[in-house]
């Protein structure tokens, strides 16, 4: 497992997606919209909010309150 975790990069929402092994956070994700999913995975990747809104043409405020309704803390 470490090996694969280690080989693996997740690049899209559906790399993302394929990786979750956890049955409730999957089923979590696949309630998120798509636009919510690209933010979390840019979010993993290092990306700041600022950086964020330009790439999936939101506001930051809008990013905060997407990230601020979803069912976990980010």
């Amino acid at each position: 497992m470490a090996d694969r975790e280690q080989n693996t990069e997740v690049k899209t929402v559906t790399d993302l997606l394929d990786e979750v092994e956890d049955e409730t956070l999957y089923r979590a994700l696949l309630m998120v919209d798509r636009c919510t999913l690209q933010i979390i995975l840019l979010k993993m990747q290092g990306y700041s909010t600022k950086e964020i809104a330009p790439l999936v043409g939101l506001t930051t405020g809008a990013i905060y309150a997407r990230l601020d309704h979803l069912p976990w803390s980010f």
